[in-house]
């Protein structure tokens, strides 16, 4: 076979590095570009961050090697920190030291005691006063009543294997018949009547309930608190005791047949037994609330929406100049190449977040801008929008708007809501246009909070008045956004009281 050259001409897509790294900040969320940033200030050393000035600073390498022609050698540079570091190296504690001697005689830059009472206040409360400890788990909070209770070495075994079975909401994982056996291997004659008697106890303790088996055993417990003279405590207890999956399934003619009860005293029994909390380990839970901070701001100026980047999700960063005016003109050692390569990287990084924000504000103004109805009047004026519309819009591809919405948030005078949320399919109307399913979802939260108690909405109907609104909706596209809204269906919403 002849060997030959040939040239041809082409055109391909290539991902830069840049293109990469830009592409890798647009899709990431605001914790996660937080952790990025942090991690790339930790490596580049030309990288900083500067909350003091007004603008990004980017600085031009050939400007700051015709600033710096003093020829000074890499290793001879001394940072200011590197310098204080050295001066404290040279302090030498001295041999022997006065009994009476304080720190501030020893050490210089020490606040003296004036200050730190000026500091801490004049009242000389501890220092440690206003800082907040962790709170109590429950397990924490139960070992302490245990601590409390003065019981035997043995007995306090057994509550503390109890509480160790004992998960968040307040129940037991185990039967006490299990943890009687693991006890018996450090204690041989322990019986299984002294395990319960502990148990009768523990579930005592604050919150009451804890250490059931059961909900129904949960309540039971709290009802044995109340006092025996409160009115139809007795059929209170029968009831949690025998009939709670019956009143679970609003099964009145039943509960009132079986407690020989009328109405009236069946409300009153009901609402006795609602006094009580199923859960009681919710009450001291070590879960603690996670707030999400919006990405961007929506206020109403001037009669118009506008949109603003969060600023603490958008640092100031620019490229350190003390390590910059060090780079040479035409030097290809290896210590001018490595602050090359991290100035260049720097740059990089800082165009790519100004990038990452100039998208996610342009999408963010045009999601506001198609979603105007829903800003001013609520969800049930939402408008159908898919990704494909923002896109063409904004002459993107829809991959780019995709990364641009997940897990980023918008702060508007109705709450926060994710990117995504303003997307929803839509359902065809009477006149030919276009529902969105945010918004028959709100109307359908809005027919089932107005519906009479003893009389709940059916799925059939909703649909029958969701028709007469002009949106033809099947009875199982009803029942898929009612499951949606975490609605339970008609025959567990009736209520009687």
């Amino acid at each position: 076979m002849k060997q030959s050259l040939q040239l041809r001409i082409g055109q391909s897509l290539t991902m830069t590095p840049q293109l990469q790294q830009a592409i890798k900040l647009l899709q990431l969320s605001s914790l996660e570009l937080q952790t990025e940033i942090q991690a790339t200030l930790d490596a580049n050393p030309l990288l900083d961050q500067d909350d003091d000035l007004g603008e990004i600073t980017v600085l031009d390498p050939e400007a700051t090697r015709e600033n710096s022609g003093n020829g000074e050698d890499l290793t001879d540079f001394k940072t200011p920190e590197t310098k204080v570091a050295e001066n404290r190296a040279e302090q030498l504690l001295p041999d022997e030291l006065e009994i009476d001697a304080r720190w501030d005689q020893i050490y210089d830059n020490l606040p003296n005691s004036s200050s730190q009472s000026t500091a801490s206040g004049t009242d000389n409360r501890d220092m440690f006063e206003n800082q907040s400890g962790e709170e109590d788990s429950l397990k924490t909070h139960l070992i302490w009543q245990l601590d409390c209770s003065h019981l035997s070495a043995t007995d306090h075994d057994i509550g503390l294997a109890i509480i160790d079975s004992i998960d968040d909401n307040g129940y037991l994982t185990e039967s006490v018949e299990e943890i009687h056996e693991g006890l018996t291997r450090q204690h041989d004659s322990l019986e299984l009547d002294e395990v319960e008697a502990v148990l009768h106890l523990v579930q005592r303790f604050d919150p009451v309930g804890v250490a059931a088996s059961s909900p129904s055993d949960c309540m039971a417990i709290q009802l044995g608190q109340y006092d025996p003279a409160t009115p139809h405590l007795t059929k209170a207890l029968v009831l949690v005791e025998k009939y709670l999956q019956q009143l679970a399934n609003n099964d009145v003619a039943l509960l009132k047949r079986r407690l020989q009860a009328s109405d009236s005293e069946l409300a009153e029994i009901i609402k006795l037994i609602q006094s009580t909390n199923p859960h009681p380990g919710h009450s001291i839970s070590q879960n603690h609330a996670e707030y999400i901070a919006p990405d961007v701001y929506v206020s109403k100026q001037s009669g118009s929406w506008r949109v603003s980047v969060n600023p603490d999700h958008a640092p100031r960063l620019r490229v350190n100049d003390q390590y910059a005016s060090l780079i040479r003109r035409s030097d290809s050692s290896a210590q001018n190449t490595y602050l090359k390569d991290h100035l260049q990287e720097a740059r990089w990084f800082i165009k790519s977040l100004q990038s990452r924000n100039e998208t996610m504000l342009r999408v963010a103004s045009a999601i506001v801008e198609r979603q105007q109805a829903f800003l001013d009047y609520g969800e049930e004026a939402m408008q159908p929008m898919v990704l494909r519309d923002i896109a063409e819009l904004l002459e993107m591809h829809e991959s780019t708007i995709s990364r641009v919405t997940t897990h980023k948030y918008m702060h508007t005078p109705r709450g926060i809501f994710e990117f995504k949320y303003f997307f929803s399919s839509h359902v065809g109307t009477a006149d030919g246009g276009e529902c969105s399913a945010t918004a028959i979802r709100a109307i359908i939260k809005k027919f089932v909070g107005a519906e009479k108690p003893e009389k709940p909405l059916s799925d059939n109907k909703i649909a029958i008045l969701l028709g007469d609104q002009g949106i033809n909706v099947a009875r199982r596209t009803v029942a898929k956004y009612r499951e949606a809204l975490n609605i339970p269906p008609s025959n567990e919403r009736k209520r009687l009281f």
